[in-house]
């Protein structure tokens, strides 16, 4: 299952030094809803390897800010604090997949 990322504590995910995914989204957004359920397969897959998490973008208003998130869902991938990819709508497991192993690489 992914993290809940918020304002609040996605300085402490960063800090553990792993790579970050971070899909921001929201309860009323349908694409979002069918990004989910992938995001959580794939927090339990690369479990111990890379910090996955949503923030929810209606709750929290720094991070969105913080990283120019304008459409949701977004989902960015962060490696050493830079973000090094981002997807912008919804997209297939495989698709996504490819994208961590990639920050794993």
């Amino acid at each position: 299952m992914a993290k809940v990322f918020t304002d609040a504590n996605f300085s402490d995910v960063v800090a553990e030094g792993l790579p970050v995914v971070l899909d921001f989204s929201a309860a009323w957004c349908g694409p979002c809803q069918k990004v989910g359920p992938i995001i959580d397969e794939l927090a339990t897959q690369f479990e111990g390897q890379v910090n996955i998490g949503k923030c929810d973008v209606d709750e929290n208003d720094e991070l969105p800010s913080q990283y120019g998130v304008r459409n949701i869902p977004t989902i960015l991938f962060i490696k050493n604090g830079e973000v090094v990819d981002k997807q912008i709508g919804a997209a297939t497991k495989d698709v996504l997949e490819a994208k961590v192993k990639a920050l794993l690489g």
